[in-house]
């Protein structure tokens, strides 16, 4: 494909993606229809469209629409690109640029990519990083690793990658964690992948199961396991008896294969409160997801007001079902993918005062400004 057609091609699939299709359906539809297109045609078509996503506003303000073609057009008028060239109509290229589409000047938030009603509270939450969290969450993602210490070491790791082509650095918020610097996307057929010297997790990701106390022979919960990312994370901490759960058990379908890779033990169960109490317990509650959105900027757009007051309440309940699971001694780890107060140092101030005789000795906060994604991380015990 010419790079003019996979501008039409991303025109396409942004168009249904505005339309109310999930963006990986829309790309994965797209990919199926054109058999023609290559894997550097479908990784070109992609990275256009993801961008387009995480720029919506600024490029539809550039592109003169919020369409597939306006945020096309808006994303290289930003980048100034020769827009003739591109926008020629012949053979596959869309069709040339109009005088109805002239680019506007976009508004402080728009020009930062961020909804109207959620900018007040990013920039409370944020307070001077604002600015400069909101321009970095309109860049793609770095690629992270978690080294599996279960397996190897960290200078092993990287000489197994190494061997697939595979560059990575070591990343300062964990001693685990590498970032992918060459061939991101080789990783997941890679003998070290393959053989669970090494998974897929974001720095800041593996930072927030450093911040939990773990020692051998204890008992650990996570309740809100998803994919399980962090459960092997933990299990691959020391000699722990580890259990996975989530309300929605087809999230984590694939873990037992997970566990096997990367040769840990983790039991999945349906009812936590049957084999209660654990000495530690990991809630990685349902969020806004907004330390993500360069991974889903779906989702940033996708968030309302309605919905982020729903997952509060949401935090809210299962802090105060998982709590009585703990033992007198244990540690609950409440952690989000989230940089909104909201979600992360108000809803452990609510905790603390509806229950009396906790305390909450360690909060942290992470931001892309560190390099990864952001997160908030915080400890609860009990008094005493």
């Amino acid at each position: 494909m010419t790079p003019a057609a996979r501008l039409s091609a991303a025109i396409e699939v942004l168009d249904r993606i505005l339309a109310g299709a999930p963006a990986e359906q829309a790309l994965t539809n797209w990919g199926r229809a054109s058999r023609f297109a290559g894997s550097g045609d479908r990784h070109a078509v992609r990275d256009l469209v993801y961008d387009a996503l995480r720029c919506k506003r600024s490029f539809a303000a550039f592109g003169g629409a919020e369409t597939g073609r306006g945020l096309i057009l808006g994303g290289l008028r930003a980048q100034g690109a020769d827009i003739a060239l591109l926008f020629s109509g012949e053979g596959h290229a869309p069709a040339p640029v109009n005088a109805a589409e002239a680019a506007q000047e976009p508004t402080d938030l728009a020009a930062l990519d961020c909804p109207d009603w959620l900018g007040p509270r990013l920039q409370t939450s944020l307070g001077a990083d604002f600015t400069a969290v909101m321009q970095a969450l309109r860049q793609r993602a770095p690629a992270f690793l978690r080294v599996n210490l279960c397996k190897a070491t960290v200078t092993a790791a990287q000489a197994a990658l190494r061997e697939d082509g595979i560059e990575t650095q070591l990343q300062q918020l964990s001693k685990t964690a590498l970032q992918v610097t060459k061939n991101a996307r080789k990783v997941q057929n890679s003998a070290a992948y393959l053989s669970g010297l090494v998974e897929l997790q974001d720095a800041a990701s593996q930072a927030v199961v450093d911040a939990i106390p773990l020692k051998d022979g204890q008992r650990v919960l996570d309740y809100c396991s998803g994919g399980g990312g962090k459960a092997l994370a933990m299990a691959a901490r020391g000699k722990v008896k580890l259990f996975a759960h989530d309300a929605d058990p087809r999230r984590m379908r694939d873990l037992p294969d997970r566990a096997k890779r990367a040769g840990v033990a983790i039991t999945i169960t349906d009812n936590p409160e049957k084999t209660s109490s654990y000495d530690v317990i990991l809630i990685d509650v349902p969020c806004s997801g907004s330390g993500s959105w360069r991974r889903d900027p779906q989702g940033k757009w996708a968030l309302t007001e309605a919905r982020l007051t729903e997952l509060c309440a949401l935090q809210a309940e299962i802090l105060d079902k998982v709590a009585p699971m703990l033992s007198p001694n244990g540690v609950l780890a409440y952690a989000t993918c989230s940089m909104l107060q909201d979600e992360n140092e108000a809803q452990i101030a609510a905790f603390l005062k509806r229950q009396s005789g906790w305390v909450s000795p360690l909060q942290r906060r992470f931001t892309p400004l560190q390099g990864a994604d952001g997160f908030f991380v915080a400890l609860l015990t009990r008094k005493g």
